[in-house]
C-alpha cells in the first residue's frame, strides 16, 4: 500500500493531504472542548463529516479535513522493539524472541515503556517539523506480534515471544501495559495484538491461505494470548491476518471477528487489516467478486481500518448502493476517532504529559543500558564443556564467521536506527586487552565458501574529475525528473532500514537513485563486478545493459566478469530503486576464491581460541522475503539444520584441538546435530539489538552469567517437523511433541549452579480454589547469577485431551554465591483447567503434577540446577 498510489483519488473527492495544523484548537467546536467527555466529542465530531470524509478516515493514511481544522494521520507505526522506520535514531533492543528469551515480563514492561517515550519525541519532532501525518510517525503501532510460533520454518517467528500461549499472553500483557501506560484519561501510545488469529506462515501462502483447526487447538493453542489482551490489558487494536478461517477471511470472519472478538470478549477498540488484506478477498482469496462486496463485508465484521490501495474508498458507493448504511460507517468512524482522542491529539499540549516528551528522550542512557541488559538476559547458553568463560589474557583469538560483523543481524527486522551498534566482533575487542591479538575473517557466507577477495580499486573510480561515484537520489521509483539530492560517494556500501533518511528530503521507501563513474584500468586482469540489492538494479557498463535485475523485486547477489585491459577507461552506471522494506546496495570490485579450511587452520595454528559466529539472518528469513538461497523460500525455511558449509568450517577448526566457541544467531530453531556433539561450547545469541555484540563478549569472557531460556523447542532434524501447512497441533512445541528435542524449551545453562529444595503446595486443594506454591532455591556456584524458576504443569489423566505439560508460572531472580531465596506462585483455576474437545474450559479433576526447577520436567540435556516434582489431588 502507497500513500501516493491513493493522492490521486483522495485529490478527487477533495481530500488532499494539508500540513499539519496545531492540535491546540480554539472551541469553535463541541469536540475542540477538552473539557467534555471524549464520548461527547467523538459523536460531535463525526457528525460533522460527509460520508466520502468519514470513509477516508478509514483508510491507514487518513486524510486532513482542512475545514475542521483536522490533520491528517497514518496508522501505520511499528515498534516492535523499539521505535523503527523513523528518520530519527531510536535505541533497537533485542528482537521480540530475544526477549521472550528473557523470561522477564518486568524488562518487557521498561522496554514498551521506553519505546513509547521515544515514540512520542518522534511525533513531537513530526509536530515541530511540520511532517506529520506520515507513516511511521504516528502514535498507533502494530505490535505486538502474539502469533504462535507453531513450526521454526516461519521466517517471522522471530518477531513473536515464542510456542507457549502462557509465556506469549504474559510477555504480550506486559508490552500492551508499558507501551500504553497508566494515565487514567490519555494513552501514552496505542498498541495492536497482530495477526488475528490463526496465522503463523509460511510466508508465500499467506494472502489466499485457507486454515481451519479443531475448536480445542483454537482455544487451546491460538486464542488465549488475545483474549488475555484484549479483556485484561485492554489493547487498543487489534490487527487481524491476511489468512483465511474456515472459508471466510480473517478480517470478514464471522467466528472471530463477530462472536468472539466484539460479542464474546466485548472489544470496543479499533481492528486495522494486514497491508493489502482487504484487497485479497477479491484477488487472491476470491470469497468476493469486487472491492465494494469486500470492504462492506469487513466493515460489517468490526474492521475499521483498511491498511491497503484504498479498497474502502468504495465503501461510497457501497453505501449509495445500500449494501451499508452510514450509520455502520459511523461506527468505525467513531472507534478510530476515540483512539486519536484518547492519544491527546486534539489537545492542548499542556493537558497532555506525554506529549510534553522531550526529544533528549531519544537514546536516553537508560534506554541504551536497558538494551544491553535484555541482550544479556536473552543469550542462550546451550553447551559449555569448561570452556567458557574465556580469559581476556588469550594471546591470539581467531572471530570468524558471516554473522561476526553483521549489523544488519544484530539489528533484526521492524527494528529501528542506533546511532552506535556493537556486532561481534567490536564487542570482542572492546573487551580484551591491548596484548591480545584478534583477527577476523568472515571464511564463510550463510550457505557457501564463494568469498570475494575485495580489492581497493576506488582510486580508479572518478567522475567529473573527482574520486568515486556521482550519485543522484529520486523521491521516485523510476528515476524520473530531476532529483532531489547529487553528491559524490567514495563507496557503495548502504543499508537503510525502512523509514530511515537516505539524504536530503529523501526517504528510505519509494526512491531511487542512479551512481555513475569511469573505472581505468591500470593493467590486464579479470575482475567480478558483483551488486548485491534489492528491490531492483541494473549494471550498465560503456552503454550496455549487463546485469539487469529491475523488475523481479528478488534480493540477490550477481556479478558481472569484466576483462580488464591496461589504460583502457569503462564507463560504469548503477541504477537502484527501493519500495516498501529496507533499502539494501553493495558493490563491490575483487576476484571470487572458495576458502580452503585447510589453510586457514594452518596459517591460524597459533591461535588460543576460536570463535565462530554463525546461524541464520534476517537476510534470509523475514516477512514475505524474496530469498533463493538453498535452505530458505519465501521467507521461511525448507529445513531447519543449520547450512552444512558453516558445520564443515567447525570441523576443521576443531580438528586443530583448539577451544572452539560457536556463537549462534538466529530468529528460531536451528537443528545441529553434530555442533552439539562436538563443539565444546554453544552460545544462542539470537537477533541481539544495538548492544549485541557486548552482551556476547560480557558472557564469553565471564562478565556476565548467562541466564536466557529458550522459549521455543530446538529440535534435533526436519524429521521431528510435522508438515508445515498443517496447523494442528500433535506432536508441535514441547507442550504436544511426543520425541526428544535437541535442547527443550524453557533450557539454559549458568555458571552456577541452582538447588531446589523444600516445594511446598497447599494442603486442600478444591476445584475452583487458588493453590499457592513455594520453593526455595540457593546457588551453589561461585558466581552470582540469574536463575529462570519455571513451574509447570504435567497431565496426569490420559482419559482427558490436554497438553502433555505446561508452563504456568515463572520467575527470574538474582542469587548470590551461597544466596538462598523462596519463590512463591499462586495457581489460578484457570491454571488448573483445561479445554474440550468443544472449545469449552473445564476444571481438572483428580491428581496433577507440579514440576519446579530451572527447565521443564523432561529435559533430555545436563541442566544447571535440579528438577523438583510433587503430586497434589484436586477433588
Amino acid at each position: 500500500m502507497k500513500i501516493k498510489a491513493i493522492s490521486a483519488i483522495l485529490s478527487v473527492l477533495g481530500l488532499l493531504f494539508i500540513p499539519v495544523v496545531s492540535n491546540a484548537q480554539t472551541n469553535q467546536y463541541p469536540f475542540q472542548n477538552h473539557k467534555l467527555s471524549f464520548d461527547q466529542r467523538v459523536n460531535d465530531l463525526v457528525s460533522r463529516l460527509t460520508l466520502e470524509e468519514k470513509v477516508a478516515q478509514m483508510l491507514n493514511s487518513a486524510p486532513a479535513i482542512p475545514r475542521l481544522g483536522i490533520p491528517a494521520y497514518d496508522w501505520w507505526n511499528e515498534v516492535l522493539h523499539g521505535v523503527a522506520r523513523t528518520p530519527y535514531n531510536t535505541t533497537v533492543f533485542p528482537q521480540a524472541i530475544a526477549m521472550a528469551a528473557t523470561f522477564n515480563a518486568q524488562a518487557l514492561y521498561n522496554m514498551a515503556d521506553y519505546s513509547a517515550l521515544e515514540g512520542r519525541a518522534v511525533y513531537n519532532k513530526a509536530m515541530e517539523s511540520g511532517v506529520a501525518g506520515k507513516r511511521y510517525q504516528g502514535l498507533t503501532y502494530w505490535t505486538p506480534n502474539i502469533n504462535i510460533f507453531r513450526d521454526p520454518r516461519w521466517g517471522r517467528g522471530q518477531e513473536t515471544y515464542g510456542e507457549d500461549p502462557y509465556l506469549t499472553s504474559v510477555l504480550g500483557d506486559a508490552f500492551v501495559r508499558g507501551l500504553q501506560g497508566d494515565d487514567p484519561k490519555y494513552l501514552k501510545a496505542a498498541a495492536c495484538a497482530k495477526h488475528y488469529a490463526v496465522h503463523s506462515g509460511p510466508e508465500p501462502l499467506r494472502h489466499h491461505f485457507d486454515i481451519d483447526v479443531s475448536a480445542y487447538d483454537l482455544w487451546d493453542t491460538y486464542l488465549p494470548a488475545f483474549q488475555k489482551l484484549v479483556v485484561d490489558s485492554k489493547v487498543a487494536g487489534v490487527m487481524c491476518a491476511y489468512n483465511a478461517f474456515r472459508t471466510q477471511p480473517c478480517c470478514a470472519s464471522d467466528i472471530l471477528m463477530n462472536d468472539i472478538l466484539r460479542k464474546d470478549w466485548k472489544f470496543t477498540g479499533y481492528v486495522t487489516s494486514d497491508c493489502a488484506g482487504i484487497e485479497d478477498f477479491f484477488t487472491k482469496h476470491k470469497t468476493h467478486p469486487d472491492a465494494v462486496s469486500a470492504s462492506v463485508d469487513a466493515v460489517l465484521h468490526g474492521t475499521d481500518v483498511e491498511c491497503g490501495k484504498g479498497a474502502y474508498l468504495s465503501l461510497v458507493q457501497g453505501v449509495k448502493e445500500n449494501k451499508i448504511s452510514e450509520q455502520q460507517i459511523d461506527v468505525s468512524v467513531k472507534r478510530l476517532f476515540m483512539i486519536r482522542f484518547q492519544l491527546g491529539l486534539f489537545d492542548p499540549v499542556s493537558i497532555v504529559k506525554y506529549a510534553q516528551t522531550p526529544t533528549s528522550i531519544l537514546e536516553d542512557a537508560r534506554h541504551r543500558e536497558h538494551a544491553l541488559q535484555m541482550a544479556q538476559q536473552s543469550m542462550v547458553l546451550l553447551k559449555n564443556d569448561k570452556v567458557l568463560p574465556l580469559s581476556k589474557g588469550l594471546r591470539k583469538i581467531v572471530v570468524l564467521g558471516p554473522n561476526a560483523d553483521n549489523k544488519v543481524s544484530i539489528l533484526g527486522n521492524y527494528n529501528g536506527n542506533p546511532s552506535r551498534l556493537y556486532t561481534v566482533l567490536q564487542g570482542i575487542k572492546d573487551k580484551v586487552g591491548a596484548n591480545t591479538e584478534v583477527i577476523y575473517e568472515k571464511a564463510v557466507n550463510f550457505t557457501n565458501n564463494d568469498l570475494l577477495n575485495y580489492e581497493d580499486v576506488s582510486k580508479q573510480f572518478t567522475n567529473e574529475g573527482k574520486q568515486g561515484f556521482k550519485a543522484e537520489y529520486y523521491d521516485n521509483t523510476g528515476l524520473k525528473g530531476q532529483p532531489l539530492a547529487v553528491r559524490t560517494e567514495t563507496v557503495l556500501n548502504h543499508i537503510w532500514q525502512e523509514g530511515q533518511t537516505v539524504t536530503g528530503n529523501i526517504i528510505a521507501n519509494d526512491f531511487s537513485a542512479r551512481y555513475s563513474t569511469t573505472f581505468k584500468a591500470t593493467d590486464d586482469r579479470n575482475l567480478a563486478l558483483e551488486i548485491d540489492a534489492d528491490n531492483g538494479y541494473r549494471l550498465i557498463l560503456n552503454g550496455t545493459i549487463v546485469i539487469d535485475d529491475w523488475t523481479t523485486k528478488k534480493r540477490e547477489l550477481k556479478r558481472y566478469n569484466l576483462k580488464a585491459k591496461k589504460d583502457s577507461t569503462y564507463n560504469l552506471v548503477i541504477e537502484f530503486w527501493q519500495g516498501e522494506g529496507n533499502a539494501h546496495l553493495k558493490f563491490n570490485v575483487g576476484h571470487y576464491v572458495k576458502t580452503d579450511f585447510n589453510d586457514l587452520v594452518r596459517r591460524h595454528s597459533d591461535a588460543d581460541a576460536f570463535i565462530f559466529a554463525g546461524g541464520i539472518s534476517p537476510q534470509l528469513e523475514g516477512e514475505s522475503m524474496r530469498v533463493d538461497e538453498p535452505g530458505f523460500a519465501g521467507g521461511d525455511r525448507t529445513s531447519i539444520l543449520l547450512p552444512s558449509i558453516q558445520t564443515e568450517l567447525m570441523k576443521a577448526l576443531k580438528s586443530t584441538g583448539k577451544p572452539v566457541v560457536f556463537v549462534m544467531m538466529t530468529g528460531s530453531a536451528i537443528a545441529m546435530p553434530w555442533e552439539s556433539e562436538n563443539i565444546p561450547a554453544i552460545l544462542n545469541a539470537w537477533y541481539g539489538g544495538q548492544s549485541a555484540g557486548t552482551a556476547v563478549a560480557d558472557i564469553l569472557f565471564g562478565d556476565y552469567n548467562p541466564s536466557g531460556r529458550l522459549p521455543v523447542t530446538f529440535y534435533k532434524s526436519d524429521n521431528d517437523l510435522a508438515s508445515f501447512v498443517d496447523y494442528k497441533m500433535d506432536n508441535r512445541t514441547y507442550r504436544y511433541f511426543k520425541g526428544k528435542p535437541l535442547y527443550g524449551f524453557g533450557y539454559g545453562l549458568s555458571y552456577s549452579t541452582f538447588y531446589y529444595d523444600n516445594l511446598i503446595v497447599a494442603p486442600v486443594v478444591g476445584r475452583g480454589k487458588n493453590v499457592s506454591v513455594s520453593v526455595r532455591i540457593t546457588n551453589k556456584g561461585k558466581m552470582a547469577g540469574d536463575e529462570v524458576v519455571q513451574l509447570y504443569i504435567v497431565n496426569q489423566n490420559n482419559s482427558v485431551k490436554t497438553a502433555i505439560k505446561a508452563l504456568k508460572g515463572f520467575e527470574r531472580i538474582n542469587l548470590k554465591s551461597g544466596e538462598s531465596k523462596i519463590v512463591k506462585f499462586t495457581l489460578l483455576p484457570g491454571d488448573l483447567s483445561y479445554v474440550t474437545t468443544t472449545g469449552k474450559t473445564e476444571l481438572i479433576r483428580g491428581k496433577v503434577g507440579i514440576s519446579l526447577g530451572g527447565s521443564q520436567p523432561d529435559e533430555p540435556n545436563k541442566t544447571s540446577g535440579n528438577i523438583i516434582k510433587k503430586m497434589i489431588s484436586i477433588n
